[in-house]
């Protein structure tokens, strides 16, 4: 899986750039160009985790991916418990260090697989353009994990300065912050919800992104 790191531009983020640490400014944008398109951010933000709204070019190329839940990657656990869908390979045995939720150990597998997804198709994650997360509630709580869910976001999704381009150290569960899995300067369009189920048992996660080819926006 490639990992590919971005810097913000204005014509693809909305947004002035060479400002100091924490004035990123707001600048207003019109439609893009045909083959271009315009992520709006929120003003005064230096490192928003979603885009306001994104704006596609009229004759820009796009992909629509399924929705994917997290791959069965521990064994070790029962079939069609939450467990189960862990990465073994991420998190040996299973074992979540202090702090890490099962809806984030969830959501970095699926992370992964949409990366693979993405590169199949000759695309990246900071390609993507607008996603929509479906939470199921863990065993014995009452609502979704979205604080969970977040942290495995911040790990691929929005994890640079916008006025200095950097990584932003993440953290994952209660550990000390450290850079980033995927340092990656996207901020989708996004919705989550939570829901009563998904269509696998034991899934808490699932996403399905829609990315843009990068025609017009200085990638190859």
């Amino acid at each position: 899986m490639r990992r590919r790191s971005t810097i913000a531009i204005a014509t693809v983020c909305g947004l002035a750039v060479g400002l100091p640490a924490g004035a990123a400014t707001f600048k207003a944008v019109g439609p893009p160009k045909p083959t271009e398109y315009t992520r709006v951010l929120p003003a005064g933000q230096d490192n928003p985790m979603i885009a306001d709204g994104v704006a596609l070019g009229s004759n820009l190329s796009t992909y629509q991916a399924s929705g994917l839940g997290p791959t069965s990657a521990n064994p070790s656990a029962p079939a069609g418990s939450a467990e189960r869908y862990i990465d073994a390979a991420t998190f040996p045995g299973g074992t979540l260090p202090q702090g890490v939720t099962v809806t984030e150990a969830q959501g970095l597998n699926v992370l992964e697989a949409i990366g693979n997804n993405l590169e199949r198709a000759g695309l990246d994650y900071d390609d993507v353009t607008t996603m929509r997360v479906f939470l199921s509630n863990p065993e014995g709580a009452e609502t979704a994990d979205f604080n969970g869910w977040n942290r495995a976001y911040r790990q691929y999704f929005a994890n640079t300065s916008l006025s200095t381009g950097k990584p932003i150290p993440v953290s994952m569960g209660t550990a000390a912050p450290k850079n980033p899995i995927v340092t990656n300067s996207a901020r989708p369009s996004r919705f989550a919800v939570e829901v009563e189920n998904l269509p696998v048992q034991g899934w808490l996660v699932e996403v399905e992104v829609t990315a843009a080819y990068p025609k017009g926006n200085g990638k190859k």
